[in-house]
């Protein structure tokens, strides 16, 4: 009714400008960029926190593993969408049981997400974390369409399925494709039928797909995609695909999954890129400068009106940034830069600037962070060291050390300073308890900082840096 009357009572030219500005001047999907915000951490950001770094940087859109209270009370009126996840070691109980899936909707959503000015704006539960990525196995293949139904029944009973969608994310080995060519592309054949059972429970509840794309990772494990074609550069030698062009690996990755649905039937299935990043350490080309290259290449990328992908599907409905903060607990398997995904440090400092879109040119550090002392915990160079490096190789088993992988920022640290890196690494850990740098008498407390080139406070968590802040 109300754009009836401004028709009515607009001027013709009027109209004109409005509808030119509302096409020309604000890029397509500009408010369907969202971030990944972990809590794998020692010592993660309180939430009240993050909340003002959400905030202050303009993202409306955040994706969560899990369901923890404090989280979902930051949020409670914030007007941030949200997605909720469903650990992975939760599947079985939710799969055999609707009592179990309802119970968990009552304690972990009802609450939240009931009418009023402080609610919570919950759009999807992710059934599971990646249950299909091929390192877990077929640990979960049993259990992710049944848990994934039980909790849709659940949110009917509850009176929220019109409110909540249930979705489950698929990593990006789920697919897979010769040479890795969009026209050969398919589901892994160990995951293909629980991959089409799950995409009619998705299809039928008009549910979007969730997919994990990692050009970073592409490039790693791949030796005929440049980094230049990870980074969409302009001078990036092209592939090509019978007859169509890729000028860079997120479009060349995201028509493998396009090819696969619609060869498994399901070509209308909406696709959300759930995480996508680049790492800042732990590896060799993970570096902040190419991080902010890849991210203002994504951005710029999703914004272009040239942008034209294959088959039925265009652009993703939404897409998560991977991630908002670095996590030091996260699991490593896949490799070392896995704990430095972030945007922004442990303690919400930016590592470089962007423009996610959304008003905001640079992004804003967090603020008023409450640290530790500054103090640190080195080598002691007038003992015997004879026995430090079987100390540090002790303490890294504990405690971070990613920085020190081949390629990392600390790996060229000569010997004793890398011994140094482990100590400090321990005792930062442990709130600085003096007991936590003893190392049979080998650690020393420091109040000098002990930083060294771009081993620094500003890109890295626990070493080097004014220390962890109190939770």
């Amino acid at each position: 009714m109300a754009s009836e009357t401004l028709m009515k009572s607009t001027p013709i030219f009027l109209v004109t400008i409005l509808i030119s500005i509302s096409i020309y001047s604000f890029p397509p999907n500009v408010e369907a960029i969202g971030v990944n915000w972990g809590m794998a951490a020692s010592h993660p950001l309180p939430p009240h926190k993050v909340m003002e770094l959400l905030k202050s940087n303009g993202i409306k859109k955040v994706k969560l593993l899990d369901t923890d209270p404090l989280v979902l009370e930051s949020l409670s009126g914030s007007n941030i969408h949200v997605t909720v996840g469903i650990p992975n070691f939760m599947l079985r109980s939710l799969n055999s049981s609707l009592k179990a899936a309802q119970s968990w909707v009552h304690d972990n959503l009802t609450r939240f997400v009931s009418d009023g000015g402080s609610r919570v704006l919950i759009d999807y539960i992710a059934v599971g974390d990646e249950p299909f990525l091929q390192s877990y196995g077929e640990q979960f293949y049993p259990f992710v369409v049944g848990a994934a139904a039980n909790v849709q029944a659940a949110l009917s009973k509850a009176n929220l399925a019109e409110k909540v969608k249930v979705v489950v994310p698929f990593s990006s080995d789920a697919f897979q494709s010769e040479l890795g060519l969009p026209s050969k592309a398919r589901f892994r054949t160990d995951v293909n039928r629980t991959m089409i059972e799950l995409l009619t429970f998705l299809n039928k509840h008009r549910a979007p797909l969730f997919v994990t794309i990692s050009p970073f990772q592409s490039y790693h494990e791949n030796k005929n995609l440049s980094l230049g074609f990870a980074l969409f550069r302009e001078t990036a030698r092209p592939r090509n695909d019978t007859h169509k062009t890729y000028k860079n690996s997120f479009d060349l990755s995201y028509d493998v999954v396009i090819t696969a649905l619609s060869l498994a039937g399901f070509p209308q299935i909406d696709i959300i890129i759930g995480r996508i990043g680049w790492p800042t350490d732990g590896a060799p080309n993970a570096t902040s400068l190419l991080a902010a290259e890849f991210i203002k290449g994504l951005i710029q990328h999703l914004h272009s009106k040239s942008t034209k992908l294959a088959r039925s599907q265009d652009l993703p409905t939404e897409t998560y940034i991977y991630s908002l903060l670095d996590e030091d607990k996260r699991n490593t398997t896949a490799g070392d830069f896995e704990r430095h995904w972030g945007m922004f440090t442990f303690d919400g400092q930016a590592k470089y600037q962007v423009d996610l879109g959304q008003g905001s040119r640079k992004l804003v550090n967090a603020q008023d962070v409450e640290y530790l002392s500054s103090r640190w915990c080195v080598v002691n160079n007038n003992k015997d060291l004879s026995n430090a490096t079987a100390l540090a190789l002790e303490a890294c088993s504990a405690a971070d050390c990613t920085d020190l992988s081949s390629g990392g920022s600390c790996f060229n640290l000569s010997w004793p300073g890398n011994i140094s890196y482990a100590f400090n690494s321990y005792y930062q850990e442990n709130n600085q308890n003096p007991a936590n740098c003893d190392f049979a008498g080998l650690g020393l407390i420091t109040t000098v900082d002990p930083s060294v080139n771009s081993c620094r406070a500003e890109s890295h968590l626990v070493f080097f840096s004014v220390p962890r802040f109190i939770v």
